[in-house]
C-alpha cells in the first residue's frame, strides 16, 4: 500500500515557475519499484499523464511540456517531485501524483494539487 500527498500548486502568471512535490507513505520497496507520474485533468478534459520516471530513473514526457516541466524521484525519501517552468494558460489543470508498482500495476492515487496560470 502507497498513500501519496501532493502540495506546491497555486496560483502564477504565465512564464512563472511552480514546483510540485508529492510525498509517499506505506511500503518503500514498493515505491523504489514503481512508475511514478504526474497526470492534470483540465474541466472538460481527459486526465492525461504529463511526465512519468520509471524505477530505473527513466523519464517521459508529453509533448506539451518538454522542454519546459522536470519530473525527479528520491527513493529514500518516497518523493515525487514536478518542477515547471515558463509555464502557459493551457497547463492550468488540477495535477495528480501517480504511483504503479511495477509487480502488480495497481495505481495509487494523490488529492490533487490545482494550478492555475493566469495573469
Amino acid at each position: 500500500q502507497v498513500q501519496l500527498v501532493e502540495s506546491g500548486g497555486g496560483l502564477v502568471e504565465p512564464g512563472g515557475s511552480l514546483r510540485l512535490s508529492c510525498v509517499a507513505s506505506g511500503s518503500g520497496s514498493t515505491f523504489r519499484f514503481s512508475r511514478a507520474g504526474w497526470y492534470r485533468q483540465a474541466p472538460g478534459k481527459q486526465r492525461e499523464l504529463v511526465a512519468s520516471i520509471d524505477s530505473s530513473g527513466n523519464t517521459n514526457y508529453i509533448d506539451a511540456v518538454k522542454g519546459r516541466f522536470t519530473i525527479s524521484r528520491d527513493n529514500g525519501k518516497m518523493t515525487v517531485g514536478l518542477q515547471m517552468n515558463s509555464l502557459k494558460p493551457e497547463d492550468t489543470a488540477a495535477y495528480y501524483c501517480n504511483v504503479r508498482p511495477d509487480h502488480t500495476g495497481r495505481d495509487y492515487w494523490g488529492q490533487g494539487t490545482q494550478v492555475t496560470v493566469s495573469s
